[in-house]
């Protein structure tokens, strides 16, 4: 993959450029059989792959906006979808000329998906979609979005396209991490749909939710231990020019044991992110070890962030440097696919204990 040339960040045009152009490398190609355009190798190929635009593109928000492209939209059409909808939009997904995503969260329903309240209604041959959802990445940029709605109070999914009548794909409210992942509201008012949208079966929206949050738990922090990677060689870099009292930063032992925490984070999450990969090559369930990747990746990688801006000073504040930034990454990375509290009660569950998995 040639990530030299990677696009520079900016406003939405730009967010959906450096999609393409990661589409353009191949990335959205791993893990697809090859009948359906990808290159039919196996999820550890996806994970290396990942872990290098990670490094080089230094970029939280990109591997956001790839992994709600692949896992809220891409797989679930591979996997759910029937032959026509794969016919319609397979190619497009995986050579980026289609941009999408799913749309879960609610204003009033964040991680629990049995408080989901939008409505789709049968309509003569088609659907009318009514509700509100919130914080949805690649959101304007998407043309489509894997939207879950209640049909006759069963949680179900439809292909929503952002030029259908009553679809507001929306620019706002904007956040502060991940900030070159678009993001916004979705508001359907009305939105009439044909009935051959519906993707999946009535009432297969929570196991839909459920496998592709999995899949994202999973997948999301393969990029990130490549940005981890080039913060851990940042501060070492820095801990053996810095001097303090004409001796190197790094020979003070409160500096290098948090190194070497980092150095052990990081190589956990390779772990981590590797059993799932290993998984999901073997066709086996990923529920537990997606949920623990998730809390341990997620705590990590806030951890590190933070002890990097500690050794770097303020040369860890400066608006040159990336560290600072990265810390409201990590921050957000605590809530995506689940906050941290969330993958606790799903651990919990599947050992027998905690308040059930929802």
């Amino acid at each position: 993959m040639d990530i030299d040339n990677l696009p520079g960040a900016g406003d939405a045009a730009a967010s959906r450029h450096r999609l393409q152009y990661c589409a353009n490398q191949g990335l959205f190609r791993h893990a697809v059989p090859a009948d359906n355009g990808g290159y039919g190798n196996h999820f550890t190929d996806l994970v290396n792959a990942h872990e290098t635009l990670g490094k080089a593109g230094k970029d939280t928000g990109l591997m956001l906006s790839i992994n709600a492209h692949l896992w809220g939209a891409l797989f679930p059409i591979l996997k759910y979808g029937d032959t026509r909808q794969q016919k319609i939009y397979l190619s497009g997904l995986v050579t980026g000329g289609l941009i999408g995503g799913h749309a879960i969260t609610e204003p009033q329903a964040g991680s629990d998906i049995n408080a989901l309240a939008m409505t789709a209604v049968q309509s003569g041959d088609g659907f009318l979609l009514n509700g509100h959802k919130r914080f949805i990445t690649n959101t304007p940029i998407a043309d489509l979005l894997i939207v879950y709605a209640r049909l006759d109070n069963k949680l179900s999914a439809f292909i929503v396209h952002k030029d259908d009548q009553g679809a507001g794909f929306l620019d706002t409210p904007q956040i502060t991490g991940c900030r070159s992942a678009t993001m916004g509201d979705v508001i359907l008012e009305n939105c009439l749909i044909p009935a051959v949208r519906q993707l999946g079966k009535t009432g297969a929206g929570n196991m839909m939710i459920q496998q592709a949050l999995e899949l994202e738990r999973a997948f999301i922090f393969a990029g990130i231990c490549g940005l981890m990677d080039w913060q851990l060689e940042t501060v070492i870099k820095f801990s053996r020019e810095r001097k303090v009292n004409d001796i190197h930063l790094g020979k003070y032992q409160a500096v290098s044991h948090k190194i070497a925490e980092m150095k052990l984070r990081l190589d956990t999450i390779r772990l981590w992110v590797s059993e799932c990969a290993r998984l999901k090559d073997g066709n086996k369930r990923i529920t537990l070890a997606s949920a623990q990747t998730k809390l341990f990746a997620a705590e990590a990688f806030l951890q590190s962030s933070l002890d990097a801006v500690h050794i770097l000073g303020s040369n860890g504040l400066t608006k040159a440097s990336l560290m600072a930034d990265l810390v409201i990454d990590a921050l957000a990375s605590r809530l995506f696919s689940g906050s941290s509290e969330i993958q606790k009660n799903i651990i919990a569950a599947l050992l027998g204990t905690g308040d059930g998995y929802r």
